[in-house]
């Protein structure tokens, strides 16, 4: 087993989708524990790949010679004029990719087990999980683009079923078509570049079209227009401004969803999409620029409504696209290995905090923080892993999001200019900020709701166990950024010097000055969410009254999704309605139906002329053939 039978990664959960979906019902507990060895078998197979994926590596670069592709013929059309392969791919993006997507879903699978017990379609999700995170391990191993499309749009029907899974609700069905909807937009602009970039290379093949593009083969405006739709992909799958508005809605989903696809994996689609192509973004520095101050705008957005959100889960949402924002801003300057590091770090810590939220819910049947308060005291595992979570999303030293947040925020301030700079800081402390709101209104201070209180418990072991090791992640992942630590691993260094566009980055030391700017702006953040949320959140009910009309427009989502209901309404529908019109008045009343009943009028008015008179029938024939001799005569003549 190695990088070049990766395919098997996807295989195998595959497989058991149709199996568990099958005959879940006579299987003990349902098949559960068929999909989560399924998985246990799954990541195992990735550490096997990644330790061929280690001795790739000569003289500090990756020369697989071949060895970490794999393809044949899937659809051959014209004799090569149009061929479609299924291929795998594996380099150093992939194998950041598969340790998320496997170790991730493996935690969540075995979380599902206490989160999910005694739910009536037990085995159906996890038959629909085990769908989903074929899809995902297809799409990232994907070595052409008609695969990778395919995938994707696994991954948006996996994640529809699974946000729809309590279809019974209104809420959930709605929100489930959101998502569906929202992200099929996107989808038409990846389907569209995908075409466009066929149709100049005559090639599906992923790393062709980036030779292709990379060595002039494409016209630049061309290539432009085409990663551009490329990028409305990601901008869909990635919930980015404008088409971010689909993600809080799918928190309707079970929290262990929400952990898995939300917030770790098929959100992060877009950004793998966008790294993979790196090399081609680095050329066209005009769709590169729509990558950075897209990544800009919905990262500054998404924190500013976090900070008003009641819903426990919503405030992680909101947390999730913001924190996408960022990466997307570190590919828009071209740090492909900065991104690709923050999902890294950003996949653990966010999964515990969702998975820590879910652990407050099943306690307390509870998810507005109106309603919690002081449950420190009745979930210590989930308290202590909950603020960890925090912690490294706050980039507090020395947690995993510190390092990879850290790493973006310096190669912005290099490369992005001040103002880029000043916004990305900004935002940062204001993620510190709603995130000591979300622990202060939750673990501490006093009980709002007594009756949530007093039955609260903490989580049992299948709970728990997943919460203590991603909170371990959580805590180690970022040290991964030292060559130091990738050495000692078996890597050619940190991730630095694995995922990059033109040459490594080595780091071996932190810059203090810079580290304690990044420090103090998470700290200053901090405090001001104690200062304003501690106790009784005098100073922020005050800042409420002082500015209402701020605190409506941020708790209202800028009012995008009333824009959008308005569009709908008046454009969409407006112009259904106009086509509804012609095509019952116009084609069906007119041209299908008219057409029938002028043959049907016609053939009653001309019955009457079969009289069965022999006289009239001569007489016909008479005025014929005078007719066609006055016709014959005016030609002749």
């Amino acid at each position: 087993m190695g990088m070049e039978q990766a395919w098997v990664l996807p295989a195998i959960p595959a497989v058991l989708f149709v199996v568990i979906a099958l005959f879940n019902g006579l299987m003990p507990r349902r098949g559960d524990f068929l999909a989560i060895l399924g998985m246990a078998t799954v990541v195992g197979l990735v550490f096997v790949i990644l330790v061929e994926f280690q001795g790739a590596f000569q003289g500090g670069l990756f020369t697989p010679e071949g060895a970490n592709a794999y393809a044949f013929d899937w659809i051959n059309i014209g004799q090569g004029f149009f061929v479609i392969e299924f291929s795998t791919y594996v380099d150093a993006i992939t194998m950041v990719m598969l340790p998320v997507v496997t170790i991730v879903a493996l935690m969540v699978m075995v979380y599902s087990v206490g989160y999910m017990h005694g739910e009536v379609r037990y085995g159906w999700y996890f038959a629909v999980l085990s769908l989903f995170v074929a899809a995902m391990l297809t799409l990232v191993i994907s070595g052409n683009l008609i695969q990778l499309y395919l995938a994707w749009e696994g991954v948006g029907l996996a994640s529809y079923l699974l946000i729809g899974f309590y279809w019974e609700r209104q809420s959930a069905a709605e929100a489930a078509k959101k998502a569906f909807i929202t992200t099929r937009i996107g989808d038409v602009g990846l389907l569209i570049g995908i075409i466009l970039l066929w149709r100049a290379t005559g090639t599906f093949d992923i790393q062709e079209i980036i030779s292709a593009a990379t060595s002039g083969q494409i016209g630049d405006r061309y290539l432009t227009i085409a990663m551009l739709f490329l990028f409305g992909g990601a901008v869909g799958k990635s919930a980015q401004f404008p088409l971010h508005v689909w993600l809080p809605d799918a928190m309707e989903g079970p929290t262990p969803v929400s952990a898995l696809i939300h917030a770790a994996t098929m959100v992060v689609a877009g950004v793998y999409l966008v790294a993979r192509f790196s090399p081609v973004y680095a050329e066209v520095l005009v769709a590169r620029d729509v990558v950075l101050y897209t990544g800009l705008i919905t990262a500054m957005m998404a924190a500013s409504m976090g900070l008003v959100t009641t819903d426990i889960k919503r405030v992680l949402a909101y947390s999730t696209v913001s924190q996408l924002g960022f990466m997307f801003v570190a590919l828009g300057v071209g740090a492909v290995g900065a991104a690709m590091f923050h999902l890294f770090t950003h996949a653990f810590f966010k999964a515990l905090l969702f998975l820590g939220s879910g652990s407050v819910i099943h306690a307390t049947h509870q998810q507005e923080v109106g309603a919690l308060g002081g449950l420190r005291k009745k979930l210590p595992i989930t308290t202590a892993t909950f603020i960890i979570g925090s912690l490294a999303l706050s980039g507090i030293p020395i947690f995993a999001g510190f390092f990879s947040k850290d790493e973006i925020l310096h190669y912005v301030q290099a490369d992005g200019g001040p103002v880029v700079y000043v916004l990305l800081a900004g935002t940062a402390l204001l993620t510190a900020i709603y995130t000591t709101r979300l622990v202060l209104l939750t673990f501490f201070g006093e009980p709002k709701d007594h009756h949530a209180y007093d039955h609260a418990h903490e989580s049992g072991p299948a709970m728990a166990l997943p919460l203590i090791f991603l909170a371990v992640l959580a805590t180690v992942a970022g040290f991964f950024v030292f060559d130091q630590v990738g050495e000692a691993l078996g890597f050619a260094g940190g991730i630095g010097a694995l995922v990059y566009i033109d040459h490594p980055h080595h780091f071996t030391q932190v810059d203090y000055a810079f580290a304690g700017i990044a420090t103090l702006t998470a700290l200053a953040g901090i405090g001001i969410g104690m200062a304003y949320w501690r106790g009784d959140a005098r100073r922020a009910v005050q800042a409420r009254a002082w500015a209402p009309d701020l605190h409506a427009l941020l708790a209202n989502r800028y009012y995008m999704d009333d824009l959008y209901q308005g569009i709908i309404n008046r454009v969409i529908l407006g112009a259904a309605t106009v086509v509804a019109w012609f095509d019952k008045r116009i084609v069906n009343e007119t041209g299908v139906d008219g057409g029938a009943q002028t043959i049907s009028y016609l053939g009653y008015r001309l019955k009457f002329l079969q009289t069965g008179r022999i006289p009239n029938y001569a007489l016909g024939m008479a005025v014929g053939v005078v007719a066609l001799a006055i016709v014959a005569v005016g030609t002749r003549g």
